[in-house]
């Protein structure tokens, strides 16, 4: 998911600045909600479960898209489902270009001996070079966001009217457990925050493991409301839209805000934002990290999946304090 939201800065400045280019996003039906509204783009739903499911499946798929009349394909994804089709548009004499993923730098950002510990290439960066490939200059310097979204009357009833409240976002949860703030720490952050009357606390999730957790952590608080599971992604994207700040681990939901135009904070456990995942247009002050000094293996992975022995609370030490204390600084701003 977080692959997909860091395309939509990109596709969006390239559309405000080659208006007489048409693109055409090729993912899954999910992620079609992301890009409804830029102009010139049109979404392609790939059906992974039929028409374009295995290998033959990729043959029909360039089939598809060849009859869209496509010029040039650029493979933000870089992966072997996408490689394959690459490979047949460019045999078919059309311009093809790849995002380089910078596997080889993030390996040496990550392992435990001889580390690299420096800043890499932005994936936002890394995509526009893609398209430079393909003769297209984006520049990302002023980026522009869509309005905030209308809220309807079933998104209301759930959250409420925003009014003069501050909404704060927390999406407290990652694929990988080396990525998830502890769960009395985040309860913590929770309380403190959801005691300003000021304040509406907004919990996102997926699953009912997660709903059951969320409901743990707004238990007995009037001010904290669980969203997950009360309403389609697409209107969960309209609500993120209206948040004043989100906070959330190095995850998807990070990268969703940050395409909105929403400030976001994130906290990093195992993974470190030098890998070029800091989320779009957000400062490096606003990702808090885990302490190297007393933890110096960190990174220990890209995605946070690695499990190093010793590492498991490394994330507590990102104080409380301090994560309220962003979340704050941003609403103040």
């Amino acid at each position: 998911m977080g692959d997909v939201a860091m395309t939509v800065p990109v596709i969006r400045a390239f559309t405000e600045q080659h208006p007489n280019v048409k693109i055409t996003v090729v993912s899954r039906s999910f992620f079609k909600p992301f890009f409804d509204g830029i102009p010139n783009v049109n979404f392609f739903e790939v059906d992974l479960k039929k028409r374009h499911k295995g290998f033959f499946g990729l043959f029909r798929l360039h089939s598809d898209l060849k009859r869209l009349g496509v010029d040039a394909l650029a493979d933000l994804h870089n992966v072997l489902r996408s490689k394959v089709v690459r490979v047949l548009f460019a045999l078919s004499g059309k311009k093809v270009a790849f995002t380089n993923k910078g596997r080889k730098e993030k390996k040496a950002l990550t392992r435990s001996e001889n580390k690299i510990f420096k800043p890499l290439k932005s994936m936002f960066e890394r995509h526009v070079d893609t398209f430079a490939k393909l003769g297209f200059v984006v520049d990302l310097n002023a980026p522009k966001f869509s309005k905030k979204a209308i809220l309807s009357s079933e998104i209301v009833s759930i959250s409420g009217e925003k009014g003069t409240q501050n909404w704060i976002g927390i999406a407290p949860f990652a694929q990988y457990e080396g990525k998830v703030y502890p769960k009395d720490l985040i309860q913590q952050v929770i309380d403190e925050l959801a005691s300003n009357s000021k304040n509406k606390i907004l919990l996102f999730g997926g699953g009912n493991k997660e709903i059951e957790i969320l409901n743990t952590f707004a238990s007995g608080k009037e001010k904290v409301i669980v969203v997950a599971g009360k309403m389609n992604f697409q209107q969960e994207l309209q609500l993120i839209s209206n948040l004043d700040v989100m906070l959330s681990m190095d995850s998807g939901n990070a990268h969703i805000a940050a395409m909105l135009g929403v400030k976001v904070i994130t906290l990093w456990g195992a993974t470190h934002p030098y890998a070029g995942f800091v989320p779009f247009n957000q400062p490096i002050e606003n990702c808090l990290v885990s302490d190297r000094a007393k933890y110096p293996l960190l990174p220990t992975s890209v995605y946070g999946n690695k499990i190093v022995s010793g590492y498991e609370d490394a994330m507590r030490t990102i104080s409380v304090e301090k994560v309220v204390f962003s979340i704050q600084s941003q609403l103040a701003v």
